[in-house]
């Protein structure tokens, strides 16, 4: 990414990371659909309220493992291959070790969890068991995830997504065949999870130990380099929490939203599957500018950096308004395509379109965020989305349900608020700040 044209290189890098991530929504999506359809509506209340659950988990090592991706970058670009050697076995490593703490995290914190969302008690068993089985096998989703992030750091984008190609279609089939054939319900949805994710962890080790680049991992190198995990953890510990909090602040919101029934739990479970599927644009493309900006900041090509975050910016901008549009005509439709209860239907809809406009408010704060995370600069990031999703995002909650309106629209309108917050937070913090303040990677000496 350090030569040629920056648009070129940006699409090449996003559009399979895009349709990657599409297919990796579609693990959740599928059970929801599959519940929704051929279960029961607490079932499809159940898989999907604890979306947020999962995501403050896996959100924490997401982030961390973020900040792998970005030391590879920088190493990569200036072509430093020892480094990015111990800093790929240093990451594999802190993965394994992560997982188990993780999977026994998940499983003893479920039923807290479940009470502190107030989970209505006819939708609590289902929501406890799937909840299990999934945090049993996340080891499997957070591999795939490092392995992938290795990966794209080198600017292989295609094969982690021929690989969540191959994890989704299984898990499709083996959702179908453990709900139709073996009644297993919730359950089956989950083992069918947590058997394509190990499958895609499997696919991604493979390729790591098999390639012949900087990269390639061998298992008697495995261990921890105290140098690479000390830069690891000053990109990817502010990113870790940042996206965790974001996560158990989500779980405030299911609370507020629980308050109005199965009914209404069941509409956001799907207006919350279409929002992730509009997200994914200027996500992935958030993701193209990090790698892009920390490659070039591995050679000090400043101003290349940051033309390339201009142009990720106009990309999100345009791909974000483009999809939003035939969600807002096709708004019924793409509810009951998760579940087509009237009642359900009605509020998925209405939150569709009151939310929806408000999308491209997130390009900035991805856009920039990425960029200044590819910089070695996540703290900042960090600060502004806590303060904005987190923090505001709870006061606004807190009034509008006491003081103001308690019901469904203005508690989901603390969305856009908080986007609205953020993206002009994160837009002053990047003009004002020098991009390639935080690099990571240290000139060679002269000789």
């Amino acid at each position: 990414m350090t030569e040629g044209n920056i648009l070129r290189h940006l699409i090449t890098f996003a559009m399979p990371l895009l349709v990657g991530n599409i297919f990796q929504q579609l693990y959740n999506m599928v059970d929801t659909w599959v519940v929704g359809n051929y279960v029961s509506n607490e079932a499809f209340s159940a898989v999907g309220s604890v979306g947020p659950i999962i995501n403050m988990l896996i959100g924490f090592f997401l982030g961390l493992s973020s900040g792998a991706g970005v030391v590879i970058s920088q190493y990569y670009g200036a072509k430093r291959f020892d480094e990015v050697q111990k800093t790929v076995h240093t990451a594999i490593t802190m993965t394994l070790i992560l997982g188990v703490l993780f999977t026994a995290i998940g499983i003893l914190m479920t039923p807290f969890m479940l009470r502190f969302m107030k989970t209505p008690d006819n939708v609590f068993p289902e929501s406890a068991a799937y909840l299990r089985i999934y945090f049993a096998g996340v080891l499997g989703l957070m591999v795939y995830n490092i392995g992938a992030g290795i990966l794209r750091a080198v600017g292989d984008s295609k094969r982690p997504f021929y690989f969540l190609v191959v994890s989704a279609v299984l898990n499709t089939v083996l959702d179908l065949v453990f709900v139709l054939v073996f009644r297993m319900g919730v359950q089956g949805v989950a083992y069918a999870t947590i058997a394509a994710q190990g499958v895609s962890a499997v696919l991604v080790l493979w390729t790591l130990m098999r390639t012949d680049s900087c990269i390639k991992v061998r298992v008697k190198a495995l261990g921890i380099s105290m140098e690479m995990m000390r830069k690891i953890i000053k990109v990817g510990i502010p990113a870790a929490i940042q996206m965790a909090i974001t996560a158990f602040s989500n779980i405030f919101v299911q609370s507020y939203i629980n308050f109005f029934g199965a009914d209404c739990m069941s509409g956001w479970t799907a207006y919350a599957k279409i929002d992730q599927l509009l997200f994914l644009p200027m996500q992935s493309i958030a993701l193209a500018s990090t790698t892009f900006v920390g490659q070039n900041l591995g050679i000090n090509k400043v101003e290349r950096a940051k033309k390339g975050v201009r142009t990720a910016l106009i990309m999100s901008a345009c791909s974000t308004v483009i999809v939003m549009i035939p969600v807002l005509l096709f708004a019924p439709h793409a509810v009951a395509f998760f579940n087509n209860k009237a009642e359900v239907v009605e509020y998925g809809t209405m939150l569709l379109r009151w939310v929806s406009p408000f999308y491209v408010l997130c390009c900035v704060n991805q856009v920039y965020s990425g960029a200044l995370r590819g910089a070695g600069d996540s703290r900042a990031p960090m600060i502004i989305m806590l303060t904005s999703f987190v923090l505001f995002r709870q006061v606004y909650l807190f009034v509008v349900a006491n003081f103001i309106s308690n019901t469904i629209i203005p508690i989901a309108m603390s969305y856009p608020a908080g986007w609205l917050l953020c993206s002009t937070l994160t837009f002053i913090y990047y003009h004002k700040t020098s991009l390639e303040k935080n690099r990571l990677v240290e000139d060679k000496p002269k000789t």
